[in-house]
C-alpha cells in the first residue's frame, strides 16, 4: 500500500468518521444498554454481543462496496442499496422494539403483587400475597421470540440480524471508493481502520452507559426499583423503537 500524504488523510478520516458516526447514532449502542440493563447481562455479554453486531453491521456494508464496485463500479448505484438497507433496519428495529416492549409490559404486569384468599377449615381466612415475577414466563416455550432463559434467548440474535442490515452510510462513498485510487489493498485497509474505530466505539460507550445504568435500582419497593426492575424490558422496547424511528426520519 503506497504512503501519500492522500491516503494517509483517507486513514486519519476513516478513524473520525468511524468514532463519529457512531457516536452520533444512538441506534449503535443504546439497544444494548438498555437490553443489557434490562436483562441483567454481565458486562463480558454485553460487550460480546455490541462487537458481533457491530463488527456484521461494518462487514455488510463492506462487502456490499466491494461488490459494487467490482461488478457495478457506480457509486449511485451502490448508495441507493444502501439507502435501501437503512429503510429495512430501522423498520425491523421498531418491529422488534415494538414486539420487545409488548412482551416487556405483560412480563411486568404479571410482577404485580396481587392476593388471593385462603379459607382454612376452622373458618380462618387470611391473604396470601404473591407475584410471577419469579417464574420462568417464557423459558420453555420454544417458539418464543424473547425467552429469558441464558440459553433460550435468541434476543441478541435478533440484534445481530437487524444490524446486518444496518448500513454504515459514509463508508462506502467518503472513504472506501477513494481509497480505492491507491489499490485494492488500499482499500480494505482504510475498511478494516473504519470498522476498528467502530466497535471500538461501540463498545465504549455501551461500557460506560451500562456502568451508568447500574447506578439505578431494580430491587426493591421505591419508585425507580418498580419502573426499572418491573417494567425494565418494556422501557428498553421503547427506548429501541426510539432508535428506529431517528433511523426512519434520518436524525
Amino acid at each position: 500500500m503506497p504512503t501519500n500524504p492522500d491516503m494517509n488523510a483517507i486513514l486519519v478520516l476513516a478513524l473520525g468518521v468511524g468514532v463519529g458516526h457512531t457516536l452520533l447514532g444512538p441506534d449503535h449502542y443504546v439497544p444494548f444498554i438498555a437490553l443489557a440493563r434490562a436483562g441483567r447481562w454481565t458486562m463480558r455479554k454485553a460487550v460480546t454481543v455490541a462487537s458481533l453486531c457491530g463488527v456484521g453491521h461494518v462487514l455488510s456494508s463492506v462487502i456490499i462496496g466491494v461488490a459494487g464496485t467490482a461488478l457495478l463500479k457506480n457509486i449511485e448505484s451502490v448508495t441507493g442499496i444502501e439507502a435501501a438497507r437503512g429503510q429495512v433496519a430501522a423498520w425491523l428495529l421498531c418491529a422488534f422494539g415494538m414486539v420487545y416492549a409488548v412482551w416487556g409490559v405483560r412480563r411486568g404486569m404479571r410482577a404485580r403483587t396481587h392476593g388471593h384468599p385462603h379459607v382454612h377449615a376452622d373458618g380462618t381466612v387470611h391473604n396470601h400475597d404473591h407475584n410471577h415475577h419469579g417464574e420462568h414466563v417464557h423459558v420453555h416455550v420454544p417458539h418464543a421470540p424473547l425467552a429469558e432463559g441464558r440459553r433460550g434467548s435468541i434476543t441478541p440474535w435478533v440484534l445481530f440480524t437487524v444490524f446486518l442490515f444496518g448500513p454504515c452510510e459514509p463508508l462506502i462513498p467518503i472513504l472506501m471508493f477513494p481509497a480505492l485510487r491507491h489499490g485494492w489493498w488500499s482499500m480494505m485497509v482504510v475498511a478494516g481502520v473504519f470498522l476498528l474505530a467502530t466497535v471500538a466505539t461501540m463498545v465504549a460507550v455501551v461500557v460506560v452507559g451500562v456502568h451508568g445504568l447500574r447506578a439505578v435500582p431494580i430491587d426493591g419497593n421505591g419508585r425507580w426499583a418498580v419502573a426499572f426492575g418491573r417494567y425494565g424490558h418494556a422501557l428498553a422496547g421503547i427506548a429501541i423503537v426510539g432508535c428506529g424511528a431517528a433511523m426512519l426520519l434520518g436524525l
